[in-house]
Formats: structure tokens, C-alpha cells, sequence
């Protein structure tokens, strides 16, 4: 599918996609095939949207059964809570690793949504953060308190702004690359190199709207400008614990770049790192990796020190938390995997 972008919204109550489906599409019901494409939307969801007349395909309204073709314009419209509605302040717990009057630093968990969305309007972050804090700044998207974001399933640390002047400041650290952030990542095969940069643009896949990837050469244009320095910290043969330094802030950064360079994220299933990309054909191993899979159910990555200048006082500030149990479990099995074969 090509072409993929979102219209802006008409009013609040609703979302709206618009898709133009490749050449050598094959006939596929509509319904299942924009499962593939509209992110956390159910078939019912989309079956309903076909009832309620919201479906188009080339401007006139179809129903769930109706076979996409090729060159096919299709657009949809979903309901969407008010604006207001997602703003909910919630009494979720929030570890809090540094507070002051100007900012706080969080060490977010995994599976929590940072900001509400389509598909997500309560128990996340910021559902939280205005719990717990009055008048929070809003920053450019309207989103009370946040300079930056990790993914749902990315646990650890992100600063939050109290003030005007902390958005401000801290929101132009971020864009002129002078923050410092480190992740942790586990990832398939075992890395060439014991370290080295990864410099791609990173844009919306061509054919599935909840992936992104890297566009290089004259195809750069379809992507923003992306770096990540990576270093190897453990090998455990199969796969490899490295670390990971941002200089920019892309959505899914580091997961794209590691799959663009053959190293895609341990159990990242958005990306494919949720199968057995490297090792034996053994029964044996395969009920290891379940297992692993089952320790930890999310993509290996966590983002595990931050540094940035205090708004108010200049002064440099850097913060480190532990990686979270799930992650270290499945890192201890791994260490304990490769010894035996080693042995």
C-alpha cells in the first residue's frame, strides 16, 4: 500500500485515514484488510464503521465484505472521544526518581501508554501526571508536562516539565541533540561489530502503517534524519545485550535502526523479533526461547539513563535506573544459556 497518511480531523469527535492500495494487491474483504493498516483498531470496530456508512472507496460507501482492489482510494472515519475526554486526571502511582519546582524525572514501566490516543484515552502517564501535579505547561502537541516519550512497551526514564520555562528549555535541549539518553537492548544474532553508528532516515513503512523503516539514497526525502550509537556490552551467542545512544528522538528509533542493520529487538513482535530469528532447530531451544518469551512479553529495550541541563540552574543533571526484573530474568537466561554452551 502506498500513499498512507492521516487527514487532519474536521472536528473532535472524530479520526480519519485515507490509504491508497498498491498494484498487486490481491482481492482481500476490506475489513481484514485494514486490520493490517489502522493501528489498535478491532474487525468489530471496523465492521461497525462500515454499518454506520464511514467506509469509502473511491468516494462512495461500502460495506465490510466489499474486496479492496487495486488503485483503490480508501478512507475512513472513526468515532473519537472529545479532545477533553482524554484528558482524565487518574490515581495511577508514579515512580518518581528526581522532583524539583522546575521538573521531575519518571521511570516508566512498561505497558504503560505515555500520552492518550486512538485506542488508549485512560491509564496512561499523563492521565497521572495531572493527578498528582497542578497546572502542568502543555507543550507544542497540547500534552501537559511532556518534553519527550518512550514506546508502550520501553520501560524507563522520561523528565517531565512543571513549568513554562522547563518545557522550553528542556523541549530545546532535546531538538538541538544536546540531551544524553542511553538505552539497554537486547537483540537477535550476535553483532558483528563492537560498536558502531547507525545513520538512516527513519518514515512511515511504504506497506504497513504501524511500522516504520529506513529510507536511504534518493528515497531519503520519505524520512526525518535518524542516528543511534550502539555498543556491545554482552554477547550471549544467539543474541547480544547492547547499548544504545540517541542523538535524535525518531518514533520506534532504535527498534528500526537494530532491524535495519540484522539485529531486530529480542520479542519485538510489531517488528518480527517475537520469532526464533537465530539458532538452532532443536526442540530444546525452541522451549527455551518460549520460555524467554514468556519472562518477558514486550520488546527488550529500556531506556535506562538521562542526562539534560537543569532549566533554572545550568547545572548538568543525569539519572540511571536498574533495568526492570522481566528484562533482567530473560538476560540471566541467556548468560546462563551461553555458559552451558560454552562448557
Amino acid at each position: 500500500m502506498t500513499d498512507i497518511r492521516d487527514i487532519s480531523e474536521e472536528d473532535e469527535l472524530y479520526e480519519h485515514y485515507a490509504f491508497k492500495v498498491e498494484k498487486g494487491q490481491q482481492p482481500l474483504r476490506i475489513d481484514k484488510y485494514l486490520m493490517s493498516f489502522v493501528e489498535n483498531a478491532t474487525r468489530n470496530k471496523i465492521q461497525q464503521a462500515a454499518k454506520d456508512g464511514s467506509i469509502f472507496v473511491n468516494g462512495k460507501t461500502v460495506k465490510s465484505n466489499y474486496k479492496v482492489k487495486p488503485n483503490d482510494h480508501i478512507t475512513v472515519k472513526f468515532e473519537h472521544p472529545p479532545h477533553e475526554y482524554l484528558l482524565v486526571a487518574e490515581d495511577i502511582p508514579i515512580d518518581i526518581v528526581y522532583e524539583d519546582d522546575e521538573l521531575l524525572v519518571v521511570n516508566k514501566p512498561a505497558g504503560m501508554v505515555v500520552h492518550p490516543g486512538h485506542g488508549n484515552y485512560s491509564g496512561t502517564l499523563i492521565n497521572g501526571l495531572i493527578f498528582h501535579f497542578e497546572n502542568l505547561p502543555n507543550n507544542s502537541s497540547d500534552r501537559p508536562g511532556l518534553v519527550h516519550r518512550i514506546d508502550k512497551d520501553t520501560s524507563g526514564l522520561l523528565v517531565v516539565a512543571k513549568t513554562e520555562n522547563a518545557m522550553a528549555h528542556l523541549s530545546n535541549q532535546f531538538a538541538e541533540k544536546t540531551s544524553e539518553r542511553e538505552y539497554l537492548a537486547l537483540v537477535w544474532g550476535n553483532v558483528d561489530e563492537d560498536e558502531g553508528t547507525v545513520e538512516g532516515h527513519i518514515g512511515r513503512h511504504p506497506k504497513n502503517r504501524l511500522q516504520n523503516t529506513v529510507y536511504e539514497g534518493d528515497e531519503a526525502y520519505k524520512g526525518k534524519p535518524a542516528v543511534t550509537h550502539y555498543k556491545v556490552i554482552e554477547r550471549f551467542g544467539y543474541v547480544t545485550l547492547v547499548s544504545c545512544k540517541l542523538e535524535t528522538g525518531r518514533t520506534h528509533q532504535i527498534r528500526v535502526h537494530m532491524k535495519h542493520i540484522g539485529h531486530t529487538l529480542f520479542n519485538d513482535e510489531r517488528y518480527g523479533g517475537e520469532k526464533i530469528l537465530k539458532g538452532t532447530t532443536f526442540t530444546k531451544y525452541k522451549q527455551f526461547v518460549e520460555n524467554c518469551f514468556k519472562i518477558l512479553p514486550r520488546q527488550a529495550l529500556h531506556a535506562k539513563t538521562l542526562g539534560f541541563e537543569h532549566p533554572s540552574t545550568g547545572k548538568w543533571l543525569s539519572f540511571s535506573t536498574e533495568l526492570p526484573e522481566d528484562m533482567e530474568q530473560c538476560i540471566e537466561k541467556w548468560r546462563g544459556y551461553a555458559k552451558h554452551q560454552d562448557n
